[in-house]
């Protein structure tokens, strides 16, 4: 076993990283355990409470389960441009529980379908063109919603540790849930390398140990299941009639997978952070990726006839707590969903696990992901704009999570469908960071060939953009190094393909209170220089060559350089100080 693999403290690999068979089994295990009773139990919700037969329940359970097992190891293999290529985590959707069961109201699984298949199309154009959405989907609008997941489950979570039996004595609950909650704590808090790395599978263990004393744990559940078994076919079709119905809850579907699009945006961009020790750029062709495989899933589970599925935050939570963040735990995860879906005996295992239990390790889980969102926020600097839409985001969606602000009038306006708080709190963020978007000074843009001969036209309007404000010789002096050093390290990243080469250039330049915004817009490369000049910290570690001076004269000529990288695009944004 290597250093890695003994201790997760140890520097990290990213999701490559080699882990033995033994822990990669253990973890994809434990993921499964989280990750099967929220899988099961919202469609069951949701196909019982329209009221749909009970073959048409258990089929919708089965795809379900199916649909999340191919769409996790999709996430962790990355074919082409479909998958983040991490540990991503894919779950049924509870954000859709509401249209869903409406949608099956209105026209039966058919019409959920329908609407299935749109909501798959709409999230696989959003992840075509992400990066018309970069001056939104910001950390600190990505962070918030990552601190409202914990909000929209914690109602679930505490209705689960009072599920216990009549008959049970009043103190199982409690002590099963004590009993978790100080094993995986104090293992945590304390023990290093494989104990760690085992430590929520040990308090679930010992959890549920304290509960069959008490009897709470089910076996006759386990008894009752099959030991291999398959339910009866029922796929559903397509509503092809495009009637009211379906223009009814169109609008509905859309915005629901807007939300649930930005809330696995905001998730892939926190198990990158997680994934690596060091700080590194986000890499948004991760994220397009990771958006891609939603769009499939859903694609898939509109044929077989289940609901939407997206992000759910269990593998970031696992990579936060143990250190291993490998994305063959995804390969491991996905496939194990597949297989119990075949196997309703082993299903049943992990189902008859008590409520109190569950219960206690979910909320430490949910502890670990809004820690998570608070780093996201944290990463990009907190001013006082910033700490205002989170502070004021954060409390908006709690309070529509538990229906503290003016519920009847709320009531009246949806219908009586509960708002989400992940939705309102996002929604608030997400405006308020457009309102600031739009009231920024006007961009001045220029649009030129992708080429070296560029260099004259983007010095002869950076200067011009200088002397409109009447700059003096040292800041005109910097706007000019600076913009011809990016677009020097751009051109260097460039490929040669004729596609390449007739690609355009765009840059826009905007003079805010007390820096100056440069941002370049062009073809894609591979290298991140936002990245490579972070490592020019170890000025031992490179060599001296004509593209390192470049990226070190923007390093010490800019007050910061943040990379984006997209499919088919660069955006570099550089920002000057004018002092």
């Amino acid at each position: 076993m290597t250093e890695a693999h003994a201790d997760p403290d140890a520097t990290q690999l990213g999701p490559n990283q080699r882990v033995s068979v033994p822990i990669a089994s253990g973890l994809g295990l434990q993921l499964v355990a989280l990750m099967l009773p929220g899988i099961v139990l919202i469609p069951t919700i949701v196909f019982r409470g329209a009221g749909q037969p009970e073959d048409v329940l258990l089929w919708g359970v089965f795809a379900g389960v199916i649909v999340c097992g191919a769409a996790t190891m999709l996430q962790a293999i990355r074919f082409g441009r479909f998958g983040a290529g991490y540990l991503i985590t894919t779950g049924t959707s509870g954000a859709t529980m509401a249209v869903s069961v409406a949608a099956l109201n209105a026209g039966g699984p058919p019409l959920l379908a329908s609407l299935v298949l749109t909501m798959a199309i709409v999230q696989f154009a959003f992840s075509t063109r992400l990066e018309l959405f970069r001056r939104i989907l910001t950390p600190t609008v990505t962070g918030t919603i990552i601190m409202l997941t914990p909000v929209t489950v914690t109602p679930l979570i505490f209705q689960e540790l009072n599920n216990v039996p009549v008959g049970i004595s009043p103190v199982a609950g409690p002590l099963c849930a004590l009993t978790t909650l100080v094993v995986v704590i104090g293992i945590m808090l304390k023990a290093h390398g494989f104990w760690r790395l085992w430590s929520p599978i040990i308090g679930v263990i010992a959890g549920t140990f304290v509960s069959v004393i008490f009897g709470l744990y089910d076996f006759g559940r386990i008894a009752d299941a099959a030991w291999i078994g398959l339910p009866t076919l029922a796929l559903p079709g397509f509503d092809l009639d495009f009637g009211v119905a379906f223009w009814g809850l169109l609008p509905a579907f859309l915005f629901i997978s807007v939300v649930c699009t930005v809330q696995t945006v905001s998730g892939s961009i926190a198990i990158q952070r997680v994934t690596w020790n060091e700080s590194r750029a986000v890499d948004f062709r991760s994220v397009q990726g990771a958006v891609a495989s939603d769009s499939a899933g859903n694609l898939l589970g509109s044929v077989l006839g289940s609901m939407p599925v997206g992000f759910r935050p269990n593998g970031t939570s696992m990579t936060e707590i143990t250190g291993v963040g490998a994305r063959s735990l995804g390969l491991i995860l996905g496939a194990s969903l597949i297989l119990l879906a075949c196997i309703p005996k082993v299903l049943a295992i992990v189902l008859a696990i008590p409520g109190p239990v569950v219960a206690t390790f979910t909320t430490i889980v949910m502890a670990s992901i809004f820690i998570i969102g608070v780093k996201i926020v944290a990463q990009d600097g907190v001013d006082y704009r910033k700490g205002a839409i989170v502070g004021i985001a954060f409390w908006v969606g709690v309070g529509f999570e538990y229906g503290s602000i003016f519920p009847e009038f709320v009531a009246g306006l949806t219908g009586n469908v509960p708002v989400n708080g992940m939705l309102a709190g996002g929604l608030v963020a997400f405006l308020a960071t457009g309102f600031i978007e739009l009231t920024k000074p006007r961009r001045q843009k220029l649009e030129v060939a992708f080429d070296r001969a560029a260099l004259a036209s983007v010095r002869d309007f950076v200067l011009g953009f200088a002397d409109r404000y009447s700059w003096d010789e040292s800041m005109v002096a910097r706007l000019d190094a600076v913009s011809e050093e990016t677009l020097l390290t751009l051109l260097e990243e460039r490929g040669t393909t004729e596609e390449e080469e007739s690609r355009r250039l765009l840059v826009g330049v905007t003079n805010e209170k007390e820096r100056v915004t440069l941002e370049f817009i062009a073809s894609s490369g591979e290298e991140n220089v936002q990245d490579r000049i972070a490592m020019l910290a170890d000025a031992s570690t490179l060599e001296s060559t004509e593209r390192d001076l470049s990226l070190r004269l923007l390093r010490h000529l800019a007050s910061s350089v943040r990379h984006q990288q997209y499919f088919g695009t660069d955006v570099i944004t550089v920002h000057v100080d004018r002092s």
